[in-house]
């Protein structure tokens, strides 16, 4: 638009001097390099920096792509992010598979290669950004000192993030697993629960809402701050930060296969792993958010 004006102004400016008669001294010649800066700016401003579209959840993954100190970032390697908020932990996958975005923000690995197993699609990891910890918040129950016979506890459903809800039920000695299932662990993998524990399984994004119904909830990181909550004062347990699952469980930037080498995803990993973006996601979400110092 502002290339636009100024072809417009300039026209008007030569068609007047063609009319007038005016000699090319240097006061004609004023209003000419006053508009090639004004162009010179506009190619400096937002509208020619590079666009780089990515679906991500609201928090923390949008609040950090929108941070002044990424965008300010990406802006001097010459692009800007344009976020799109997603609600689910599917369509943000299946977008940037289909080609509308070009990458994704908002879910772990693990996740990842078992969305691409169960659905066919062909996303890979652009780099690892950080890790949430799992925490176990108190519903009706405040303390885990006050688990009782037939307490109920929600979960998340997906195959992933279930897992990772058992893992750290069982870490407490809340339940038992059966030996090796790691990962893979359902709630049918469950060998001992002394407390006759109800496991009541719901989809991630909806466990915050259930807080109130039951006695405990394991909330994925960015759901639970979503929702107000902060590991390190309100999780009753959650995973240490050197555990296993900072390596199984770290938050990337997904792209469709084939493109993780593009100029612009290799900018946007290299701002969101840089010292900079670290120390301001250690200072904005204390503990409920941990930069990933692997790839």
């Amino acid at each position: 638009m502002k290339k636009k004006l100024f072809a417009t102004l300039l026209t008007s400016v030569l068609a007047l001097s063609a009319i007038t008669g005016c000699s090319k001294d240097a006061s004609n010649s004023e209003p000419t390099e006053n508009a090639q800066n004004t162009e010179d700016a506009a190619k400096e401003g937002d509208g020619d920096l590079e666009v780089i579209t990515v679906a991500a959840t609201a928090v923390p993954h949008a609040e950090i792509l929108e941070s002044e100190v990424v965008t300010s970032a990406l802006a001097a390697k010459g692009y800007k992010v344009e976020v799109t908020v997603f609600e689910d932990y599917v369509q943000p996958n299946n977008v940037v598979d289909a080609g509308e975005f070009d990458a994704n923000y908002f879910q772990h690995i693990t996740y990842l290669n078992d969305f691409n197993d169960q659905n066919g699609t062909s996303l890979v990891n652009a780099g690892g950004i950080h890790y949430e910890p799992f925490g176990i918040y108190g519903g009706t129950k405040k303390s885990l000192d006050e688990i009782a016979d037939g307490d109920t506890i929600a979960i998340p459903n997906d195959t992933t993030n279930e897992a990772r809800a058992l893992l750290l039920l069982e870490a407490n000695e809340l339940i038992k697993l059966e030996d090796g299932v790691g990962l893979t662990a359902t709630v049918n993998n469950i060998a001992e629960n002394p407390y006759n524990l109800k496991i009541v399984e719901v989809e991630a994004a909806q466990v915050p809402h259930q807080i109130d119904s039951v006695s405990y909830a394991v909330m994925n990181g960015n759901y639970a701050m979503e929702a107000g909550f902060t590991v390190a004062t309100d999780a009753l347990a959650y995973e240490a930060q050197d555990s296993e699952a900072a390596e199984k469980y770290v938050n990337v930037i997904a792209v469709k296969e084939g493109n993780e080498s593009n100029p612009g995803i290799v900018a946007l990993v290299e701002v969101l792993k840089s010292d900079e973006v670290k120390a301001w996601i250690e200072e904005q979400y204390e503990g409920s958010v941990v930069p990933y110092e692997g790839k």
